[in-house]
């Protein structure tokens, strides 16, 4: 044996018994052993930190970072050993049954370490670690593929006709076909190899299509500027213990081996996963195209296996942010009835027909962590219907909308200061602004850069608040008054079942903007303004009755406005605090 190569499996002992994975081994050893079943292969996952290795010996880490498949070869003979010196499985006869898998901690932060689809050229030929990050776009079902298998001589007189010698094993990058077929000849007398089916290990396959974080600017609604441009997705295979650890329209960082895959006359380059790390929530916005679907739907993999991959669409693309679709009278009937549900439920149900995917019918059930904004043209809305005599002050016409719809998006905010024809450009300036953050409108704002509201929000966002006693006492009162003045003999209370959890969240969130842990009464007084404003866009104007535009009444455009909007909402909060007292004189206060 070449000193080197003894050196490098000395060196991956000592690693091993250092580092805890001897023990872990000996354990994994101890399962297989103890279920008396002989298996073709035996697989070990094995944790290495490139770093401390490299400290023992360099040529072993050069090994893992660069040429692990060869690493793979060192840490399966040292297993190989250390099995028949300890009997550690008697079922084991050859090392060829070893299957090593190596999962580096992390890799040198490093740009030759990076593997970013967005740059050219791609070093995808070299079999080493990289590391890369990206967005899930879409997702295909778990399915099996061979792990291991075993092949005999065909030929009985040849040694080689039982026993363990022959196993092929999957390697990443290798497609199924490169695992077991029916071409294999023996090397002792050259007859065919078959296979003996019953010692096939399965493990579970799932492709995942990713995007880089760059292109989510495609599906945004803008392009900085570039009237043209392209993106294309990249596909990851997650297997065995990796399988279903991906969620649609989540941001992950990962480490793989990338391959190139050949199916018919294309090429295409694949990672295959070795380790996953979700990537800290962000800011993010989406623009959903009219012609496209808003909740996900199922199509066939396009990487020829049959299967069905289930695609991310807009809401999900959105996932934790806003997804923007545009007039809600552009919807068709069963749109809006199918995002109604959603609303309301938030979840949304992808069903996968057994008969056209080859399997069982399923039913996947995805959660759908997405706020919605929408506009309706009210002159063109009008248009269709004749205004009622009898419509209530402050409320609007919106008949061509179902109530049940209406309810579900929580607030309803209306702009109507200006005129007809400058409404529209307001709420596409709004929600332009929402989606592409990085024109600043105003000089006063120039000082903040985008990433500092980015961070901003998403640092209030996880924060951890609590409501106060009074604050809970004002929702409730609030709540118990608003119910009574909006409730008629024959329709029953005008207040959703969904009133209380809207006005607590408003509260909680303004409480995570103004960075406090404790809401306090200052932030149910907002929730409460934009509710009763959304109520009475729905229903009319009632008892407690506010302005149209009930936070902002005026411009803000120095310190003595600022203070002139706190005297107002603290008059605001008197008014709400006498509404409680005359319709809901149980509450109690201070």
């Amino acid at each position: 044996m070449r000193p080197d190569l003894l050196k490098m499996k000395e060196v991956a002992l000592i690693y091993l018994d250092r580092s805890g994975g001897l023990q872990k081994f000996v354990d994994d050893c101890k399962r297989y052993n103890d279920s008396k079943q002989s298996y073709a292969v035996y697989r070990f996952i094995i944790s290495v930190n490139p770093s401390d290795i490299a400290e023992l010996d360099v040529a072993l880490g050069n090994q893992i970072l660069h040429k692990p498949m060869k690493a793979v070869q060192i840490f399966q003979s040292v297993c190989f050993i250390a099995i028949k010196t300890l009997s550690l499985i008697e079922q084991l006869q050859t090392e060829a049954q070893i299957n090593i898998v190596l999962k580096p901690t992390h890799l040198p932060p490093l740009p030759s370490y990076v593997l970013s689809l967005c740059e050219f050229p791609l070093d995808y030929i070299s079999q080493r670690f990289y590391m890369s990050e990206g967005i899930v776009i879409a997702m295909g079902t778990v399915v099996k593929y061979t792990q291991g298998a075993r092949f005999l001589c065909s030929e009985e007189t040849c040694p080689f006709s039982e026993g363990f010698n022959y196993i092929r094993v999957h390697i990443p990058g290798a497609t199924e076909s490169a695992t077991v077929r029916n071409d294999f000849v023996c090397s002792l007398c050259a007859s065919p190899l078959q296979e003996d089916m019953k010692f096939r290990v399965l493990g579970d396959k799932q492709l995942v299509e990713m995007i880089d974080a760059k292109a989510l600017s495609a599906f945004q609604g803008y392009s900085n500027n570039k009237p043209h441009f392209r993106i294309q997705s990249f596909t990851v295979f997650l297997r065995d213990e990796l399988s279903n650890k991906m969620k649609i329209g989540n941001r992950y960082r990962f480490i793989g081996i990338p391959a190139c895959i050949q199916n018919c006359s294309q090429v295409t380059v694949c990672i295959e996963v070795n380790s996953i790390q979700l990537c800290s929530p962000e800011a993010r916005g989406i623009r959903h195209p009219a012609s496209s679907d808003i909740f996900p739907t199922v199509s066939k993999d396009k990487h020829g296996t049959g299967t069905a991959s289930i695609q991310a669409c807009s809401a999900l693309l959105a996932k934790g942010g806003i997804c923007f679709i545009g007039d809600l009278l552009s919807q068709k009937k069963d749109k809006l009835e199918l995002l109604q549900s959603v609303l309301e439920s938030r979840t949304t149900t992808v069903f996968i027909p057994g008969k056209k995917y080859g399997d069982v019918d399923q039913q996947v059930i995805l959660p759908i962590q997405t706020s919605f904004w929408t506009f309706v043209d009210e002159d063109s809305s009008s248009k269709k219907y004749v205004q009622k005599d009898d419509t209530l002050i402050g409320k609007l016409d919106l008949r061509s909308i179902s109530t049940n719809l209406i309810d579900a998006f929580g607030l309803l905010i209306h702009c109507n200061e200006l005129s007809c024809q400058l409404v529209l450009p307001l709420l596409d300036h709004i929600m332009k602004k929402a989606i592409d953050p990085e024109e600043v409108p105003y000089t006063i704002s120039q000082q903040f850069r985008t990433q500092d509201y980015e961070e901003l929000i998403v640092f209030a966002k996880n924060l951890q608040v609590e409501l106060s006693s009074e604050a809970e006492r004002l929702i409730h009162g609030y709540y118990l008054a608003s119910r009574r003045v909006r409730t008629d003999s024959i329709h029953g209370s005008k207040l959703s079942t969904s009133a209380l959890k809207i006005l607590v969240s408003l509260s909680e969130a303004h409480t995570k903007l103004s960075l406090r842990r404790k809401v306090l009464e200052e932030d149910v007084l907002i929730a409460v303004l934009l509710f009763e404003s959304s109520l009475t866009l729905k229903h009319g104007a009632s008892v407690f009755c506010v302005a149209p535009n009930a936070v902002f009444p005026f411009d803000l455009i120095d310190e003595n406005t600022l203070q002139q909007r706190d005297v107002y909402l603290m008059q605001c909060h008197q008014q709400l605090l006498q509404f409680i007292a005359t319709y809901s004189p149980g509450t109690r206060y201070h």
